[in-house]
């Protein structure tokens, strides 16, 4: 296929999108399809399966229907840590799909809190609810007989090509893998109650697992990746210590390792940051869960009239977020993730008083996301042994300059944004030029870039100081108050 395109095909939690990728690295087309979500009681959140695989296909179509290039090879980007049972002799679902933002699993999770630090030695991963496995045991007792419970990755693919596998990178993100040998665990699977034989096969992120008709010609599916992970690869983080985070439904801060899983020590995950044939890469990897669901949730409540007046609303004026008085939000309305790991948490405001306006409110959001991933980067510096030197950014939310510029302020290092909103799909189109052989390293698959804006701070480090401890100082109340006692590891 060699100077053909890649579709490459990015489902996410609330859309599907569809690129089709030159060579070069170029977009040729795009289309995006929107994903329903909806919750589910106190804590679920769920998506109708079919409506999932109908947006891949929809998107892939039109972006191809777009496009005038030949289409050599489809590229496949998932959202990580949500579950289904289906059956794989018609590929049939036989659930919703779970969310990764889903906290149902927490008395699973609390079933074995007791084995929390022996989960998290061959893991690399903390024992929660976002994860897969505690998902798959939720959900186990309430499917058919005859049903495999799989990460969405693989059903889609099956889908697409027959295939029952999934990509070293999601694997990592299940509870369920050994780290160090890249393998399934039967030790990690007796825990959780999930049969070793019943998952996919594990496969490199450059494999090619099939081949598919869904979107024209027969070619072939190759670039498999979790999408945080895929990111990663697209902005050229491939040295030690080399940041990206990505501001979508969740804000997500990966940090290269290299070829070492070493275990976080400040309460993050480690976890495989992709497979190029046998050689694996790993990432310290912290979450936030709550950042473009935070935005939403301020549209749905009438605060924000839309996500585009963000800004508008906010004022220019972020250094208002550190002043006394000011009101300080904790995104925790899906949990707190890394380095808090408290699922029961909610989130909360603090500070408010009969001056605060709606301004301040959606400014407080916007300053609570960058606290929390600020927090985030500490714990990942503290493992590193090293502070991150420079943060590249994309995702949906970098269109908010408060936002980015709040970030900086935070951290105390510039802040890089990716030049398209793409991330994860280029990403997985390179990892197909890596497997179809048509590139031999990453450097030679990744098309150099360069930020379309960068952000530097704007406060001095007393000032930014001063405000991270007012947030901290709200986040460990709320977990407190919801029963995890956090501490530094």
């Amino acid at each position: 296929m060699s100077g053909e395109a890649v579709l490459a095909l990015d489902q996410g939690t609330s859309a599907t999108k569809a690129l089709v990728v030159r060579a070069d690295g170029s977009v040729a087309a795009e289309a995006e399809v929107p994903v329903g979500v909806r919750t589910v009681g106190t804590g679920g959140v769920e998506t109708d399966p079919e409506e999932l695989w109908s947006s891949v296909v929809r998107a892939g179509t039109r972006a191809v229907a777009q496009s005038r290039e030949q289409i050599g090879a489809v590229a496949l980007a998932n959202q990580g840590e949500t579950v289904l049972a289906w059956r794989r002799e018609d590929g049939s679902a036989r659930s919703a799909a779970i969310g990764w933002q889903d906290r149902r699993a927490s008395s699973v999770t609390e079933r074995l809190e007791s084995q929390r630090d022996e989960i998290r030695s061959v893991s690399g991963l903390e024992l929660d609810p976002y994860f897969s496995a505690p998902k798959m045991a939720w959900l186990r007792p309430q499917v058919p007989d005859g049903t495999v419970i799989t990460t969405t990755d693989s059903w889609l693919l099956h889908r697409l090509t027959g295939s029952y596998v999934t990509d070293a990178a999601t694997a990592s993100r299940t509870l369920l893998l050994d780290l160090d040998a890249g393998t399934w665990s039967d030790d990690l699977c007796g825990r959780f109650g999930v049969e070793a034989a019943s998952l996919p096969r594990i496969v490199a992120n450059t494999a090619v697992v099939g081949s598919t008709r869904e979107f024209g010609a027969e070619v072939p599916v190759v670039g498999t990746a979790v999408d945080q992970q895929a990111a990663l690869f697209a902005e050229a983080c491939f040295g030690r210590g080399q940041a990206k985070c990505t501001y979508g439904t969740g804000a997500f801060l990966l940090t290269t390792l290299g070829a070492t899983a070493t275990r976080s020590r400040a309460g993050l995950v480690t976890c495989v940051a992709w497979r190029l044939g046998d050689t694996l890469t790993y990432c310290l990897d912290g979450q936030v869960y709550t950042a473009g669901s935070a935005v939403g949730w301020l549209v749905s409540l009438g605060i924000l009239p839309s996500a585009a007046d963000l800004d508008a609303l906010a004022g220019p004026d972020t250094g208002r977020g550190g002043e006394e008085g000011s009101p300080v939000f904790v995104p925790a309305l899906s949990g707190l993730g890394a380095p808090y790991w408290s699922p029961r948490a909610r989130g909360a405001w603090s500070g408010l008083g009969l001056g605060t306006d709606r301004g301040a409110l959606v400014r407080s959001v916007l300053e609570g996301i960058a606290a929390n991933v600020a927090v985030v980067a500490r714990a990942e510096a503290d493992d590193l042994g090293s502070p991150v030197e420079r943060l590249r950014a994309d995702g949906g939310l970098v269109r908010s300059a408060v936002l980015m510029q709040a970030q900086a302020d935070l951290l105390q290092v510039p802040v890089d944004v990716y030049a398209t909103p793409h991330a994860t799909a280029l990403g997985a189109a390179a990892l197909a030029r890596i497997g179809l052989g048509e590139a031999q390293s990453p450097d030679d698959a990744v098309a150099a870039w360069k930020p379309v804006t960068t952000y530097t701070p704007s406060c001095g480090p007393t000032a930014a100081e001063h405000r991270l401890a007012r947030w901290m100082h709200a986040a460990e109340a709320v977990a407190r108050e919801a029963g995890s006692e956090w501490s530094s590891r």
